[in-house]
């Protein structure tokens, strides 16, 4: 399999779940790992030892020669049907992962079920009160589906800032950190770099393309 030909959305690195990643961590897990191009670059700061689950086997292949382990499947199905049973982490990565769930609601609860006591739950959820959206919706009338990003045609579910607010409580997680990817255009675009300065009260939700969670279990 030659990687270039993959979706570069899946792929690709990830600094900003890295930053999340305490450098004291030691078990991350990783759901949907893809080719374990985070995981890899987890290890390499941390010294981790890193798990990975993935659905496509060719991904999961490529990722097996970076990561500890890596169970190859249906992530809901891994978690939910206690086939980790025996696995416990500190660290547990949603990177763009839980829209793609039938039932992210009941994967995030099962998840919570391997962390240690004090370990965290990272993840990144696209926003899809977004502009472009609305601008879609409402002046064009129709939904974007695409290859990638907020309208990735993969995505079961969509999530807004209080959606996901409401994801975490329902899994008895108590979120400490919110930070938000800001962008104008839905795709990349080199003025996207200054969405960020015109996210004022009114207009954050509408710029925010993406969120990034952390949560700890509620004591």
């Amino acid at each position: 399999m030659d990687i270039r030909d993959l979706n570069p959305s899946y792929i690709g690195q990830r600094p900003d779940i890295e930053r999340l990643v305490s450098p004291n961590a030691k078990t991350i897990l990783d759901i949907g790992c893809s080719t374990g191009t985070l995981g890899a670059a987890i290890k390499a700061r941390t010294g981790a030892r890193v798990f990975g689950i993935e659905l496509s086997q060719e991904m999961a292949h490529v990722a097996s020669d970076r990561l500890d382990k890596v169970f190859v499947g249906d992530a809901a199905e891994i978690i939910l049907q206690g086939k980790m049973q025996d696995f416990r982490f500190d660290t547990i990565i949603f990177a763009d992962i839980l829209e793609h769930l039938i039932d992210p609601w009941s994967v995030l609860r099962g998840a919570a079920r391997y962390l240690e006591n004090d370990g965290t739950i990272i993840a990144s959820i696209p926003n899809v009160r977004h502009l472009d959206t609305i601008f879609n919706l409402v002046f064009k009338g129709n939904w974007p589906y695409r290859e990638r990003g907020i309208h990735d045609q993969t995505h079961l579910r969509f999530f807004t800032k209080r959606n996901i607010m409401e994801l975490f409580d329902s899994a008895d997680l108590s979120i400490d950190t919110i930070k938000t990817n800001y962008r104008f255009i839905e795709r990349g675009h080199r003025l996207n770099r200054f969405a960020k300065f015109l996210a004022i009260p009114g207009m954050r939700n509408f710029l925010a393309f993406q969120y990034l969670i952390r949560a700890q279990r509620c004591t």
